[in-house]
């Protein structure tokens, strides 16, 4: 059987990173919006690279390596150009004396085959050769962050591993350990409560023991808000996701059951202790919480989108516009007779202007201050309130 590493070019120019054990039917998923994720909103998306691995580990682990490239990183993996990929992991002050070193030492791929996905027409062909270098480690970078495993002990509920998930997913981790999960694996009620990060339920392996489900794992980290009689390190989330980055090798965060949390003898088996700052008259995180926390932590860095982020800012409101507000309240004052005392009346009018200059308007914002000025000044019919009083008097 094999396995896919691939990358999506989605419509707003933005890369998508997958692995699948069947190309064909992910592109097309993908394409159709039948996966309910990243790419269901940001359609058409276009097929644009493919590696195939003889494992699923080895799928995944590309997936997080790519994921966490340059855009130009990736653009080069995609042109084939492995000395752009090179050069783009670099510092732009060191590539001239480093990049003929590190091209001469990046270790090669196992395998290469042309992949040929009938998707979408015309259909995409995209070559590897048996002498390319792979992953951004492999290029330059011999301690690239590499994502965290998030090891779910002996989980009760598959609503929790779904939510679980879905907090992963949202800060960009995929690696899911389950270590025996109560009411067995696959399990239907999972898929509901992941809202589509059906990606990291598909790639999640179970394990008998915690030490089976660290055992390619240099950095264990345990979370507890209790030391359970052991002498350990204890970090706090921030810390352990900086601590994570650096380390530049696979590590893994272990999170207990609902109930009763890690046993002892698990707990003991990671290097250090993370312990949530939390009220101690009151310590109670859902799993899905404190994965959230932690996966929130590893993402500060990272390079996630904002999702407002880029979104173009509304026009600042000119100065003329601001001014007929002014001008347009100011009326509105001295016909409801505001200002009083007489002689305090440019006083008041200033900390008036001073206040609605201050603000930072926009057009829009502008123009809604207007209507709601117009709204008191006139009433719904029209007319001002104040001439109307002297009319029936």
């Amino acid at each position: 059987m094999s396995f896919w590493t691939y990358i999506l070019r989605c419509a707003n120019g933005v890369y998508y990173t997958g692995h699948t054990d069947d190309l064909e039917r992910r592109i097309a998923e993908h394409q159709s919006g039948a996966i309910r994720g990243y790419t269901h909103d940001k359609r058409p998306v276009e097929f644009m690279w493919a590696e195939e691995f003889p494992t699923r580990a080895e799928a995944l682990e590309a997936e997080l390596r790519i994921k966490g490239w340059s855009r130009a990183k990736k653009e080069a993996l995609i042109r084939g150009d492995w000395q752009g990929v090179s050069e783009a992991a670099v510092p732009p002050g060191e590539r001239a004396e480093r990049v003929s070193t590190s091209l001469d030492r990046a270790p090669r791929l196992r395998s290469g085959r042309t992949v040929e996905v009938q998707a979408s027409s015309p259909a995409v062909r995209v070559e590897r050769s048996l002498d390319t270098p792979s992953s951004e480690a492999e290029a330059v970078t011999p301690r690239a962050a590499i994502a965290p495993a998030i090891v779910l002990v002996r989980p009760q509920l598959g609503e929790n591993i779904g939510k679980a998930a879905r907090a992963m997913l949202n800060f960009g981790l995929t690696d899911l350990r389950l270590v025996s999960p109560r009411d067995g694996w696959p399990n239907p009620s999972a898929g509901p409560a992941a809202s589509g990060a059906d990606l990291v339920l598909e790639g999640a392996r179970v394990f008998g023991s915690v030490a089976e489900a660290v055992a390619d794992c240099p950095h264990v980290y345990a979370t507890t808000v209790r030391k359970r009689g052991l002498v350990m390190p204890v970090v706090s989330p921030e810390e352990a996701a900086r601590e994570i980055r650096g380390h530049g090798e696979p590590c893994a965060i272990l999170f207990g059951a609902e109930r009763s949390g890690l046993e002892t003898d698990e707990v003991a088996i990671a290097g250090k202790i993370v312990t949530v700052p939390i009220n101690p008259q009151f310590r109670s995180l859902n799993l899905a919480q404190a994965v959230i926390l932690l996966a929130y932590e590893w993402s500060k860095n990272g390079d996630l989108a904002v999702p407002t982020e880029g979104e173009p800012a509304e026009p600042r409101a000119t100065q003329g516009q601001l001014e007929g507000l002014i001008g347009q309240l100011e009326a509105a004052l001295e016909e409801a007779d505001y200002y009083h005392p007489p002689d305090r009346t440019p006083a008041t009018k200033n900390t008036i202007r001073t206040i609605l200059t201050k603000a930072g308007w926009s057009n829009r914002e502008v123009q809604a201050m207007r209507g709601v000025v117009r709204a008191l000044a006139e009433g719904r019919g029209g007319q001002r309130r104040a001439s109307s009083k002297r009319s029936s008097s």
